[in-house]
């Protein structure tokens, strides 16, 4: 068996399934904000209960996210030696920053949002929240920005076969990130949506006592979903004149630029295949068929006008049985992103074969089995949560539940009895 294939095939499983959950997190962290922030304005006690009932699923999927991440990492610093040894003085701090603030600054603000619940006021527990939220696009902001260097790599210098960074402010103006964050962030408010609406839809066809309570959500998710996937259809597109410059071989090697690119690449680092799999076309057109699919979703909108989306009840089987499309769109658009660029780990200068650790095909076999038991484990252990908490309703969730009363009476006295 080929090391580097089994390589290939760990990197896209742990970083694919680790993207889902971020996906979530980044779309309810958005939601949550808004519904909280309606509860601290208006006080109604139907936004209180849907912050609370939505924080849990989040925290289900951060937790568990945050198990996924950390394999990741351990995989990138097992596999990919080369990718490290050449890029590490660059690629490092993007990362650094990342860390810092996912691991360090979010988590901690998180854990006060959690327990400050009912110790503090209002204005300061949403505060918590709106910081929660910064720092989780922050985390996909410093990613992305790594990310984008390797498309197109910029501000740095070789020396002694080592990229050291010379130029921090060029990885924030690369132009292969501005449009790819934004298209990002707009596919994980799509994809919370979603999951808010499906959610809601599933509990107003079992018609749950708590109607009006899904009721809200599920047009909050719905007008959430449609602006999301507004925005990703544009951002997407976007980015097309900036790739098509920066890898010319992406799309199409016939071009002009990709075949001077080519052979560029061909005197400098000798014959070989240069052109991109076909997956990365294929991703890429699924990945638009799928979102012009969601994009007719808005339709669905003139619906909320006297809850006909409701009584008409069809409607909402088809927001719930298109839960899974924004999960396989954005798989789709990173395979798109990441095999478009093969042979290249970083795009012109380092190939996957060159970063690739030099280990023997039974222990990367070894270690491929082993990333997929943990992290299946942990996606299948996420959606049943998840499935779980979300069925059994908004009825008192432990997030943010009041402190029970203290009992005052005298410790050995019995319970009285009653009789009659």
């Amino acid at each position: 068996m080929d090391p580097l294939l089994v390589a290939r095939l760990q990197f896209a499983t742990t970083t694919s399934i680790h993207f889902l959950f971020v996906l979530v997190t980044l779309g309810l962290i958005t939601l949550l904000v808004g519904l909280q922030t309606a509860w601290t304005i208006t006080r109604k006690p139907v936004y209180q209960r849907l912050t609370r009932f939505w924080g849990s699923l989040y925290l289900i999927n951060y937790a568990l996210g945050i198990a996924t991440g950390i394999l990741m990492e351990f995989q990138f610093g097992l596999n990919w030696s080369g990718l490290s040894r050449y890029v590490g003085n660059v690629f490092g701090a993007p990362l650094a920053m990342e860390t810092l603030v996912a691991f360090f600054l979010e988590s901690t603000l998180l854990g006060m949002w959690i327990f400050g619940w009912h110790r503090l006021r209002p204005v300061a527990h949403l505060a918590l929240l709106y910081g929660v939220a910064l720092t989780a696009y922050a985390s996909a902001f410093w990613v992305l920005v790594a990310n984008a260097w390797l498309q197109h790599p910029v501000g740095y210098e070789l020396r002694d076969g080592v990229a050291h960074l010379t130029d921090f402010s060029a990885l924030l103006v690369n132009p292969t990130f501005g449009m790819a964050f934004a298209h990002v962030v707009s596919a994980a408010v799509t994809t919370g949506g979603m999951l808010m609406a499906a959610v809601s839809a599933w509990h107003l066809i079992r018609r749950t006592r708590d109607h009006l309570l899904f009721r809200t959500s599920l047009r909050l998710g719905l007008v959430t979903a449609a602006v999301g996937i507004v925005c990703v259809i544009g951002f997407g597109f976007a980015q097309f004149g900036a790739i098509g410059q920066a890898q010319p071989t992406k799309f199409d090697t016939s071009t002009p630029g990709a075949t001077a690119q080519i052979a560029d690449w061909t005197a400098r680092f000798g014959p070989g295949d240069y052109t991109p799999p076909v997956l990365a076309n294929v991703g890429l057109g699924f990945m638009i068929l799928i979102g012009m699919a969601l994009f007719l979703g808005v339709l669905l909108l003139p619906l909320l006008y006297r809850d006909w989306i409701i009584r008409l009840r069809v409607p909402l089987y088809l927001v719930l049985f298109a839960l899974p499309l924004p999960f396989v769109a954005a798989t789709l658009g990173w395979v798109a992103r990441e095999v478009g660029r093969q042979p290249w780990a970083v795009y012109g200068l380092l190939r996957v074969a060159d970063a690739v650790t030099p280990t023997s095909p039974g222990v990367l076999l070894t270690s491929l089995i082993g990333f997929l038991l943990l992290l299946g484990t942990l996606a299948v252990t996420n959606w049943v949560l998840i499935a779980r908490h979300a069925g059994r309703g908004a009825d008192n969730p432990a997030l943010g539940r009041p402190p029970e009363p203290p009992d005052h009476r005298p410790a050995g006295r019995p319970e009285p009895l009653v009789v009659g």
